[in-house]
């Protein structure tokens, strides 16, 4: 087992390899990633919707741990995620203009992933599940997303990839599969339980509703208010908030508080 000091000296080469990865290789990455993101968001809300209420939420929660298992095992590029190449910036392995360069086009393949879920869904009649009730479940999740305030998406975009980085720093922490599933599990798990907003899973949770909505036996199963939903809605209310929390709740939070503890140098 690693030690936390141990794997933020590991993590520094890591991140530096980020960001001179051929771009092609990232974007196709990203597109992965945000595949399995988008997928355990689909597991999570079947769960979830198959047995309702507060037990449903925690079985879903459960589920959704698989998506950064697939990123972690599998390999891929996750946005959340590599917030942490601050480390290596901060390490001078890495400048800022690659970090910047690797989150652009990680960012834009996890969306092209996620969107493409999340139209399958749709075409596939997956949300056709329980008499449409998931179908109904996935528009008013969509609703709540874009309902809630600027500062609210922000702060719970903070938390979340908190979290979202704690578990994959505790996944370094082992060089076994089993361990590595088991240390980033439980992150994951509160977070989603929590409620909390995580840009890459908000991009199957947002266009799954507004692709949903274009189904008229969809549409009627819905009992929020599908007027708040739109595409401009979407990204200006949830997706920028939240995207804007994850990369201070994971760059900051955990990225520059174990950089400063476990390889800042102190003066002498």
């Amino acid at each position: 087992m690693n030690s936390p000091a141990e794997i933020a000296k590991n993590y520094v080469p890591i991140g530096k390899g980020k960001t001179t990865m051929k771009a092609s290789k990232l974007f196709v990455l990203g597109i992965m990633a945000g595949i399995f993101i988008a997928i355990a968001g689909v597991g999570a809300s079947t769960a979830s919707c198959s047995i309702g209420g507060s037990v449903g939420k925690l079985v879903g929660a459960c589920v959704f741990p698989a998506g950064l298992t697939l990123v972690i095992l599998a390999g891929s590029e996750l946005f959340t995620g590599n917030c942490l190449i601050i480390i290596s910036v901060l390490e001078k392995e890495a400048t800022i203009a690659g970090m910047l360069r690797n989150w652009v086009i990680v960012y834009l393949g996890n969306f092209v992933g996620s969107i493409f879920v999340a139209w399958g869904m749709t075409a596939c009649h997956q949300l056709s599940l329980f008499d449409a009730a998931l179908a109904g479940a996935t528009i008013n999740t969509a609703v709540a997303k874009v309902s809630m305030s600027f500062g609210d998406a922000f702060l719970k975009g903070i938390f979340c990839n908190m979290l979202v980085c704690l578990a994959v720093w505790l996944g370094f922490s082992s060089k076994s599969a089993a361990g590595k599933i088991a240390a980033l599990f439980y992150p994951i798990m509160v977070f989603v339980v929590s409620g909390f907003e995580h840009s890459i899973a908000n991009m199957f949770y947002g266009p799954a509703g507004l692709f949903a909505m274009t189904n008229a036996d969809y549409l009627a199963k819905a009992t929020a208010d599908t007027t708040k939903l739109t595409w401009g809605a979407f990204f200006a209310k949830n997706l920028l908030p939240v995207t804007l929390g994850n990369i201070v709740g994971g760059a900051i939070f955990v990225g520059c508080v174990y950089w400063f503890i476990y390889l800042k140098k102190d003066a002498k």
